[in-house]
């Protein structure tokens, strides 16, 4: 699985976000998009099996809408959202990546530089839950190590179809050092609270690294030794941490 996404068609999804690019940001410290001030921008990705509920997750926390004529995602898309988290106020930038096999290739270039990501399977279907740790495995190895990961049991609402017990979720997300909630994007159930907290261990991963590396720029309300890329006229992504040359971490 890592290595057909890996390999296939990863390199022509980079050059699209290469022509994209329209310059990139070495020290930023906070941003005014439109009429809003941006503390920070955090990217982070959605993944899983087809079918999962991924989109009508992303959809309910972003615009608190359920649809139910949802097709399965083509390719890519992302959405955001900006929410306040310890006085700062934080653009998520969710990408939303296709989960049939077949655009494994496309999603896998969409790791980079992500913060966060949400890995959601089916209650309802032990396959996509079984298939949980490949997902795990891919994510390893083209994310980044500090990334923080949060597994998500979709459908929660289904009670009498469940296929997954909760104690065999909590046990692997335990054992893979995830954090872990059962959502319902049908009824919004755990939705809010799932992203929230994901944004909250990003925004606490992200400072350390600033506090780590000596600077000051977190505590000023920037991004001060951070490499922003700019992808799109107002839309930001945090892409890595730049190390700078009196700091080892």
């Amino acid at each position: 699985m890592g290595e057909e996404a890996a390999n296939g068609g990863g390199d022509d999804v980079e050059e699209q976000q290469q022509q994209q690019q329209v310059r990139t940001v070495e020290n930023w410290n906070s941003s005014n998009v439109g009429d809003i001030r941006i503390d920070y921008v955090f990217k982070v990705v959605v993944i899983g099996d087809s079918a999962v509920g991924k989109t009508q997750i992303l959809s309910r926390f972003t615009k608190n809408d359920f649809c139910f004529d949802s097709k399965s995602t083509i390719g890519v898309e992302f959405q955001t959202r900006t929410v306040t988290i310890n006085s700062k106020l934080i653009k998520a930038q969710i990408w939303d990546t296709a989960g049939q096999e077949r655009y494994r290739a496309v999603t896998s270039a969409y790791y980079r530089g992500a913060l966060g990501a949400m890995l959601v399977y089916d209650i309802t279907k032990r396959q996509t839950f079984d298939h949980v740790a490949r997902w795990i495995e891919e994510l390893r190895a083209h994310a980044d190590s500090s990334i923080v990961i949060m597994l998500i049991g979709n459908k929660a609402d289904l009670v009498d179809l469940r296929a997954v017990p909760t104690e065999d979720a909590v046990e692997f997300a335990e054992d893979q050092g995830l954090f872990f909630y059962e959502t319902s994007a049908l009824s919004g159930d755990n939705v809010e609270s799932a992203f929230l907290k994901l944004l909250e261990e990003i925004y606490g991963v992200v400072s350390k690294k600033a506090l780590d590396c000596g600077g000051d720029g977190m505590a000023n309300g920037g991004l001060k030794g951070m490499k922003i890329d700019v992808i799109a006229p107002h839309e930001f992504e945090v892409s890595e941490m730049k190390k700078l040359s009196s700091c080892s971490c």
